[in-house]
């Protein structure tokens, strides 16, 4: 595994596959890792399940209230919650999402982020200046890959567990 250079910015995402290593990037959005950080912590991501995955696109999770229930609920309402905590304010930067980085899932408000996240499979350099930027995947993007694609995902695969580097 990755050995992370600043434990406290450092999320490790447990899927079935093996362990996803995050870097957040708290000097660009530190609003956005915050948050990250606070939810991993409470244990809110745990088990939360990847409810729209699109190929060559990306893979989006981290709704807290509906995406850790069970299966049958979870595919007709992950998306469409958060967490118990305020809306988060956009956080654009000059960062673009490349590959493997992490963006803040909003409605079309942009300043409704609050707990979705989602990693990019491809350059998605038209959600530059859009999305909020705040992390991406140093280590274990093959893990990522292999998250089950759909809207919702049939069978959808789910962090098992997520947590701050320096607690672990």
């Amino acid at each position: 595994m990755a050995e992370a250079n600043d434990p406290e910015n450092t999320i490790f995402v447990e899927l079935k596959d093996g362990t996803v290593v995050i870097e957040l990037l708290n000097d660009i959005a530190p609003g956005h890792c915050g948050r990250m950080k606070d939810l991993a912590r409470s244990g809110a991501y745990d088990n939360v399940c990847f409810h729209r995955v699109i190929d060559g696109f990306m893979a989006q999770t981290g709704d807290v209230k509906n995406g850790n229930m069970e299966k049958d609920f979870a595919l007709r309402s992950a998306g469409t919650g958060g967490s118990d905590l305020p809306n988060l304010m956009a956080e654009f930067s000059g960062i673009p999402h490349d590959r493997g980085t992490i963006g803040a899932a909003r409605s079309q408000d942009p300043d409704s982020a609050n707990s979705q996240f989602f990693i990019n499979y491809s350059d998605n350099h038209f959600l530059n200046r859009q999305y909020t930027v705040y992390g991406r995947v140093i280590e274990g993007m093959d893990h990522v890959d292999a998250i089950v694609r759909g809207e919702p995902p049939e069978s959808p695969d789910r962090m098992i567990s997520v947590k701050v580097a320096a607690d672990a």
